[in-house]
């Protein structure tokens, strides 16, 4: 069994952020391969379903971004998970908007779910991170990624949403590199810049 985490803010305010990428690969995912029905457990909105054949625990903390350790954390200790075998899906403003990455183990980068993350389970769990750009200014940071996705972003983000979904047996089955090429090659990244996007040209 693995689990999958999708982070975000709970609450319609939140629901078309940026922040809530996570949040909304984590639905795609659910539909794409048809998951139970939602419930609440483990301070989440958690789901269960297979993957190609590996059970996978479906998460969307509700402890707002900056506490999602303590959710994924009960999580893991319940069913003696490791880290290893836990992705999380994270916007991250570092990748340009659409740009996918998957990473193990490194420090926050300033992704407050992720330092969360990080100090209930330790660094080593996998990371999926999924671009939104970068504003431009550190001031901006805050009212970007907590501002919703403009109409002329929906194309890529539709795009990554479903790529990140249609390959995830590559993830289930620990090749990341391979996951990481084939949401790639699905749903290729925009060419503009993060302050285009930023602006919303």
């Amino acid at each position: 069994m693995i689990i999958i985490a999708g982070l975000g803010n709970p609450g319609a305010k939140y629901e078309k952020n940026r922040h809530n990428i996570g949040f909304m690969a984590a639905d795609e995912i659910a539909r794409r391969w048809r998951f139970g029905p939602e419930r609440a457990k483990f301070q989440s909105i958690v789901s269960e379903g297979e993957v190609e054949g590996t059970r996978v625990l479906l998460m969307k903390p509700q402890t707002y971004m900056n506490e999602s350790g303590r959710a994924v954390g009960e999580a893991a200790r319940f069913y003696k998970i490791k880290p290893s075998e836990i992705i999380v899906f994270h916007d991250e403003i570092d990748l340009a908007p659409g740009r996918f990455r998957m990473k193990t183990g490194g420090g926050a980068a300033g992704q407050n779910g992720v330092r969360s993350l990080i100090s209930h389970l330790g660094a080593d769990f996998r990371r999926a991170r999924m671009g939104v750009g970068h504003p431009g200014e550190s001031h901006l940071v805050m009212p970007h990624v907590l501002g919703d996705f403009h109409k002329a972003e929906q194309p890529w983000l539709n795009a990554l949403l479903q790529a990140c979904a249609d390959a995830l047996p590559f993830a289930v089955a620990g090749e990341d590199e391979r996951y990481q090429g084939e949401v790639m090659r699905l749903a290729p990244a925009p060419k503009f810049s993060p302050r285009q996007a930023a602006r919303g040209e």
